[in-house]
């Protein structure tokens, strides 16, 4: 017969090392970036550490761009694909 097995994660540690490491940083850079590219001119990125994890995100530096996202949802379409 089969044995069921509990699985109990330490939420401290994943919190701390895991949600904040340079890792996942990184990782979320990346991401922010590929999305900005696809974006076009205009469009920049942040990535940085909260209280409880890693934030990254991508807007509308210019006027330009801000007018194109308001436009055509160019941030919305550019996270979908």
């Amino acid at each position: 017969m089969a044995q069921k097995v509990m699985i109990e994660l330490n939420q401290a540690a994943i919190r701390q090392q895991l949600l904040k490491s340079p890792e996942i940083l990184e990782i979320c850079r990346n991401h922010a970036e590929e999305i900005a590219e696809r974006c076009g001119d205009g469009y920049e990125t942040a990535a940085y550490t909260q209280s409880t994890r890693i934030v990254a995100k991508v807007y509308a530096d210019s006027f330009p761009a801000r007018m194109d996202n308001m436009k055509n949802n160019t941030l919305l379409k550019a996270v979908r694909k």
